[in-house]
């Protein structure tokens, strides 16, 4: 097995960005593969719009074909939040890091929104890790 077929079940730290904020979004996300299928859930620090601290937790639902990797990401409700993004990047080649864009569709007279993503397989990544390759980019 050449190191992008690993399977993708582990845990992953990750960040993203928005595209006119300074400030990315750290979050971590467990991933489930079975097959080309991928299931997980992720949790992330988010600050409400009064600037309290939130904790938002989503399902994560997809695919894996080689190096690319799909998946939707739809928050549970918590702090207000309960739509979904949709993700999609290239998996490298030591199959350690996710690197693409998330895209929130647009709906009704809403425009869509899309930023940069990054995930590393955590075999002792850090937060600090994961912002250190993310500003590499």
């Amino acid at each position: 097995m050449t190191d992008p077929e690993k399977s993708l079940t582990g845990l992953w730290h990750g960040v993203y960005s928005y595209p006119r904020e300074t400030h990315p979004v750290y979050f971590t996300a467990t991933l489930i593969q079975s097959g080309t299928h991928l299931s997980g859930s992720s949790h992330e620090a988010e600050q409400a719009l009064d600037g309290a601290p939130l904790t938002l937790y989503a399902m994560l639902d997809g695919t894996r074909a080689g190096t690319d990797v799909r998946f939707t990401k739809t928050y549970d409700g918590s702090g207000g939040w309960d739509h979904a993004v949709a993700y999609e990047g290239r998996l490298d080649d030591t199959a350690t890091e996710i690197d693409g864009e998330w895209v929130i569709r647009p709906q009704g007279e809403k425009p869509g929104l899309s930023g940069r993503f990054l995930m590393i397989r955590s075999a002792g990544a850090s937060e600090k890790a994961v912002r250190e390759a993310f500003e590499k980019v």
